[in-house]
């Protein structure tokens, strides 16, 4: 990792990370929130909406329904914790992560979507992608892994083939983490000098850096291509884990009914970050992000 290889004098092997990037980072991309949500209120929360997940996962098994969870924003978004804190309490075997690796020279010779359909989930089960068929509107794209062909013809495709999936009864929900540059810049920075996470920076990661404006307008036009009533984005502002956390769990439970589900504790969405994708690019927290 050399300094020359970031963006606006942001060395990322200086273990000091820079006072401008710590003090904006959790306003950055115009975060409506200056402060976290209090640990204790997050805590109850979570376990609270936890409950609930317990109690959707008993209505699944009970009708034999499938849901298919997408997880898309960009590196450092927040990902992986937010699956973590979805699954925490619920039985492994009825609940996948799919985190496929790039496909092998077989499968780039196959039908795109063909490799995620395999791990698509059967009666009583739910599958979540810890990024999915939509490598090929983002990172693909940016860094050149597909052409300028595939990358059109997947945003052509993509609507379809969830149609296919919705239409077999399997429930599909789409979020897609948004977070502000400095934000970004930040848990990269605490990545780079933790002994513990290190390994979650990759050379991809690294060039990220230098193209934000390449992935922003890939995000926007994967948004307005693919956001269809049949299979939505929903958009949650994701520099405050915490609050995206709930708001992700939130959003699901409230697409359900089921036994015993107590509305009062699930709560209302927080409008703030939890956005339509047409309200999301119709937001500041889209045009001005830079």
């Amino acid at each position: 990792m050399t300094a020359n290889t970031q963006p606006d004098s942001f060395d990322i092997t200086n273990p000091a990370l820079p006072k401008a990037i710590d003090k904006n980072a959790l306003t950055s991309g115009n975060y409506p929130y200056s402060k976290k949500l209090k640990m204790k209120i997050y805590e109850e929360q979570l376990a609270n909406l936890q409950c609930e997940l317990v109690k959707l996962q008993a209505h699944l098994q009970k009708n034999d329904e499938r849901i298919a969870i997408v997880f898309e924003g960009r590196d450092a978004a927040g990902k992986g914790g937010a699956i973590k804190s979805y699954l925490q309490n619920l039985n492994p075997r009825q609940n996948k992560i799919i985190a496929l690796s790039k496909p092998s020279d077989r499968e780039k010779g196959q039908w795109y979507f063909q490799r995620y359909v395999k791990h698509l989930p059967a009666a009583g089960e739910s599958a979540i992608f810890d990024r999915s068929w939509y490598n090929r509107a983002g990172v693909e794209p940016v860094m050149g892994f597909c052409t300028k062909e595939q990358h059109k013809h997947f945003l052509k495709e993509a609507p379809s083939f969830e149609r296919m999936i919705v239409d077999d009864n399997i429930h599909l929900f789409k979020f897609w983490l948004n977070i502000g540059k400095e934000m970004q810049q930040k848990r990269f920075h605490a990545r780079a000098h933790n002994p513990l996470k290190v390994w979650k920076l990759s050379p991809i990661d690294l060039k990220a850096l230098g193209k934000w404006d390449d992935y922003t307008m890939a995000r926007n036009e994967m948004l307005k291509t693919t956001h269809s009533k049949h299979a939505p984005w929903r958009v949650i502002l994701a520099n405050d884990k915490r609050r995206a956390r709930l708001e992700i769990i939130r959003h699901i439970l409230d697409k359900y009914d089921y036994e015993g589900k107590n509305i009062d504790i699930i709560g209302r969405a927080d409008k703030k970050i939890s956005l339509t994708a047409n309200q999301f690019l119709r937001s500041r927290s889209c045009n001005d992000e830079g």
